[in-house]
C-alpha cells in the first residue's frame, strides 16, 4: 500500500479529519471510520502532550496515519510529538519562507535539520533508532498551515522550501487576518482563496483545505477546485452537529406533541 507521504508527493487525493477530544474510544472510532489520516489538534483544544501520545498510539494501531497540529512552530513542540510516533506535523501560522524552514528543520535530524536525537516510542523505545532514522528521512510529513493574508502573499516562497510537503488552509484564521472572522463569502476572503488556488495550480506541492463542518457540497467543491489534502470535519463538530440534529427532531416531532 502506498504511504501517505508518497500519495502527497504524487498529488493524490487524501481525506482525513481532526481530533479535538482526548477521549480514546472516540479517537478509535474516528481512526476506524475510513479516514486515511487524523490530525490531533494541540493548538485550540485541551489536548496536552500525554493525551497526544495516547491518541497517536490509538490512531497508529488502528491502521490510520497520526498527524499532529502542534500548538506553535517551536522545535520542542515538534520534536516531542515526532518522538511520540506522529508521522508528521501540521504547523500553524507559517507566514514566511523562514517560518517554513524552521518547521522543516525541527522535524528532521541533522544534517537536513536540527532535531534533537533521543529515544522514545518512535524509536521503538530505544531498540530501533537506525530503522526510525531511515523512516523519518523518507516518510516524515511537514504540512504548513496557511491561515494569514501574509502567508497567502508569501505562498510561492513558502512552497519553495525543500522538505515542505504541502499546505492546508485554515479558513477561520485566514478570514480573521482580514478582519472578517468566519465571513467566508466576503470578496476579500474569496480573493485571497483565488490567489491560493492560482499558486497551488502551478506548484508541485499539494494544497489542502479544512472543511470544518460536514457539508457534502463544500467537500466536493474543494475537491473540484484542486485541493488534494483535505481535512473533513472534526470529532467535536460531528458530535455537536448530530446532537443539534437530534435535538431539533425531538423538539419538532416529540416534545411539541405533549
Amino acid at each position: 500500500m502506498q504511504s501517505l507521504k508518497n500519495k502527497i508527493k504524487d498529488r493524490q487525493l487524501t481525506i482525513g479529519s481532526w481530533v479535538s477530544f482526548s477521549y480514546l474510544p472516540m479517537c478509535e472510532m474516528m481512526a476506524k471510520s475510513g479516514f486515511e489520516w487524523l490530525a490531533i489538534d494541540m493548538e485550540h483544544t485541551g489536548i496536552d502532550f500525554c493525551d497526544a501520545q495516547q491518541l497517536i498510539q490509538i490512531i497508529d494501531l488502528a491502521g490510520c496515519v497520526p498527524l499532529v497540529r502542534v500548538g506553535e512552530n517551536h522545535p520542542l513542540a515538534i520534536k516531542r510529538v515526532m518522538d511520540a510516533g506522529a508521522h508528521g506535523v501540521i504547523v500553524p501560522m507559517v507566514n514566511s519562507k523562514e517560518d517554513a524552514c524552521k518547521a522543516v528543520e525541527a522535524v528532521h535530524y541533522p544534517p537536513v535539520g536540527t532535531r534533537g536525537v533521543g529515544l522514545f516510542r518512535a524509536q521503538n523505545y530505544g531498540l530501533g533508532f537506525e530503522e526510525y532514522e531511515e523512516w523519518a528521512k523518507n516518510e516524515s510529513i511537514v504540512i504548513v498551515q496557511i491561515e494569514h493574508i501574509k502567508a497567502v502573499e508569501n505562498l510561492e516562497d513558502i512552497l519553495s522550501v525543500e522538505g515542505v510537503d504541502g499546505f492546508i488552509i485554515g479558513p477561520y484564521d485566514l478570514s480573521g487576518s482580514l478582519g472578517l472572522p468566519g465571513n467566508f463569502d466576503h470578496p476579500s476572503v474569496l480573493a485571497a482563496l483565488d490567489e491560493v488556488e492560482r499558486v497551488m495550480m502551478k506548484s508541485p506541492k499539494v494544497g489542502g483545505y479544512h472543511v470544518v463542518h460536514s457539508n457534502h457540497d463544500e467537500l466536493l467543491s474543494r475537491i473540484e477546485q484542486g485541493y488534494k489534502f483535505i481535512a473533513y470535519g472534526d470529532d467535536m463538530v460531528f458530535l455537536a452537529e448530530k446532537l443539534k440534529e437530534e435535538a431539533t427532531f425531538l423538539k419538532q416531532h416529540v416534545f411539541e406533541r405533549k
